[in-house]
């Protein structure tokens, strides 16, 4: 789980972060783990020394992804990839999610910006207090803006597409507001 708001150790180090993730693995699988997320991650390498409270929000970002991807999970949830990071940050994201769920990992990405997830996801899920009101591949909600467009209109407001998508709840199955929800290969 990666949960929003990148909820970290902050007096510990990157180092010491990424231990404590491994916690229940043994020693070779923990290492293992390790040097695979900072494989996925190599701008943690210079920083592993660094107290996690010091790391930019991108820095920090990375991290918790890392620290998710140690145990190498069959499924992973990922709550607002780009929440308050720079464009440029994200963009640096994107493609480590894409590799995760190319390697078999499920990726379940709540995310407020349509175009990110929509631009990740296989499957797309727009819900609208805590009912689906679409579900099918996201070419086709691509394809037909209009379906993601009608779940804003329904709440009044009218935005675009590309507009800001919020569905944070929708882990604990209380979506107040309409959003994609991606999921990598099955």
């Amino acid at each position: 789980m990666v949960p929003e708001g990148r909820r970290l150790l902050g007096d510990l180090s990157v180092e010491d972060n990424l231990k404590v993730a491994t916690y229940s693995l043994a020693k070779d699988a923990a290492a293992a783990g390790v040097a695979r997320a900072l494989e996925l991650f190599p701008e943690l390498k210079r920083l592993l020394s660094s107290q996690a409270r010091a790391l930019s929000g991108g820095e920090q970002q990375m991290l918790v992804l890392a620290q998710a991807l140690v145990t190498a999970p069959r499924f992973i949830c990922i709550d607002e990839l780009s929440l308050g990071l720079a464009p440029v940050v994200v963009q640096r994201l994107i493609p480590v999610v894409r590799d995760v769920a190319a390697s078999g990992t499920g990726v379940l990405l709540i995310e407020q910006f349509a175009t990110i997830a929509l631009g990740l996801a296989e499957r797309a899920y727009v819900m609208e207090g805590g009912r689906i009101l679409y579900e099918g591949t996201s070419a086709e909600l691509r394809a037909h803006p209009e379906m993601l467009q009608s779940a804003y209109l329904l709440r009044g407001a009218a935005v675009s597409p590309e507009a800001v998508v919020s569905a944070e709840a929708v882990v604990s199955d209380a979506v107040a507001t309409p959003g994609p929800v991606i999921q990598g290969p099955e």
